[in-house]
């Protein structure tokens, strides 16, 4: 089967990328608004950008039913920071009660009851309850569309990495205390509890 992106709703067509996608890292960005107010909101379409310098990337989409714009954008738009918090196994549910639709001003940390904790050099709390959070300040924004079913992709500087003490091993992430969570489509979501290596080939040398 052969596809014409151009051919689809803005729906099919995201059904098809969630779909197939899998599993995607869930970024769970925590900012304030130009009042101090928290917010707390939960995305998908996420991953590292950049090692250095040390560089984050996600999009926040333009909601196809009303085209308005989410409060993580707008507040990021306004004081150029935030928070990407990580999810485990035993913060799934609370980040996904993150992605209810309540009023602006409303604190999607008492919501879903998760605590807010003090960063050192930005203003947005981070998750105390993440098991790794980074602080972010804004490098760029770039607008891929503002039309419903468009998103903005935003790149963040990382400038402190908070990591819970018992995952940091020598410099690595130790996977089975981390207990990481991967999105997939719908209500969906995978652990990661089964895994294999692969082993890189190196080159043949010349003969």
């Amino acid at each position: 089967m052969i596809i014409d992106t151009e051919a689809l709703p803005n729906r099919d067509r995201y059904k098809l990328l969630i779909g197939s996608i899998l599993p995607r890292p869930i970024a769970w960005v925590s900012t304030v608004d130009s009042e101090g107010r928290h917010n707390l909101a939960p995305f998908s379409f996420f991953n590292a950008a950049c090692v250095n310098p040390m560089t984050l990337m996600f999009t926040v989409g333009v909601p196809g039913e009303t085209g308005s714009r989410k409060d993580t954008l707008r507040n990021i738009e306004e004081t150029g920071e935030f928070v990407i918090n990580l999810t485990d196994a035993a913060t799934a549910e609370a980040m996904s009660l993150c992605a209810t639709d309540l009023p602006h001003g409303v604190s999607e940390f008492d919501w879903a009851k998760v605590t807010p904790a003090p960063c050192e050099v930005v203003n947005p709390p981070r998750v105390a309850e993440a098991p790794v959070s980074f602080e972010c300040v804004l490098r760029e924004i770039v607008t891929l569309s503002d039309e419903p079913g468009g998103s903005s992709l935003v790149l963040g500087s990382v400038r402190r990495v908070h990591v819970r003490d018992e995952l940091y091993d020598n410099g690595r992430i130790d996977l089975d205390a981390y207990a990481p969570v991967g999105r997939l489509g719908g209500d969906w979501y995978t652990r990661v509890t089964d895994r294999f290596e692969i082993r890189r080939v190196p080159a043949p040398k010349p003969k």
